[in-house]
């Protein structure tokens, strides 16, 4: 209850202190003279999925990914059930959707793997990838969320993980599109028009 209530305050804050600037660049897809030479390719990432297995991004090649922060015990929790409904409708050849466990906010994501895993397919069915838990800011960052949040390194953009359910876009080609913060849904019409793109 007490990691309940500190996951509600904290996204009341943060959706009323970045509501405004959410909306003006949510979808803002830079043009070629805002992008810079990215010195790390989104295909030459490595990490662990959940069953601690090598998980390669290049073979995402051709697909668009939606890469989501998730956790157990927050209040944007259920998104689980919307992500599990955007793979079920899009996901396949084009599309996927990509849950990466981190314990970085109000330690809302305690568990193990077998835990997280087995809370992801009891509680809500999930059937896209998961990967292993992972440090998406500050000390440790993982090199995964080094490259989606460092315009030096992915060409577009420098952003910052504020809170569980983070939503970064990647289309096809390995490019980094925009991102989403927690209060957006995955059945957002501004995701869903950029996967049926």
């Amino acid at each position: 209850m007490k990691n309940l209530f500190i996951c509600c305050a904290a996204a009341l804050m943060f959706s009323c202190n970045n509501s405004a600037q959410q909306t003006a660049s949510a979808v803002s897809v830079p043009t070629s003279n805002q992008q810079i030479k990215a010195s790390m390719n989104f295909y030459d990432i490595k990490v662990n999925d959940i069953n601690g297995n090598s998980f390669d991004f290049s073979q995402l090649k051709g697909k668009k990914v939606l890469l989501v922060n998730t956790a157990s015990e927050c209040g944007f929790t259920p998104q689980y059930a919307e992500l599990e409904k955007l793979y079920k409708q899009y996901g396949g050849d084009t599309f996927v959707v990509i849950a990466v466990p981190s314990n970085d906010f109000g330690g809302q994501e305690p568990g193990s793997a077998s835990e997280i895993k087995s809370f992801c397919s009891v509680k809500y069915g999930i059937d896209f990838p998961i990967m292993e838990k992972m440090v998406t800011k500050g000390a440790g960052q993982s090199p995964l969320y080094q490259w989606l949040t460092s315009k030096e390194k992915n060409g577009v953009k420098d952003s910052t993980v504020m809170w569980n359910f983070h939503k970064f876009f990647i289309d096809e080609k390995g490019n980094l599109v925009t991102d989403f913060s927690s209060s957006v849904s995955p059945l957002d019409s501004r995701i869903v028009d950029l996967i049926k793109a």
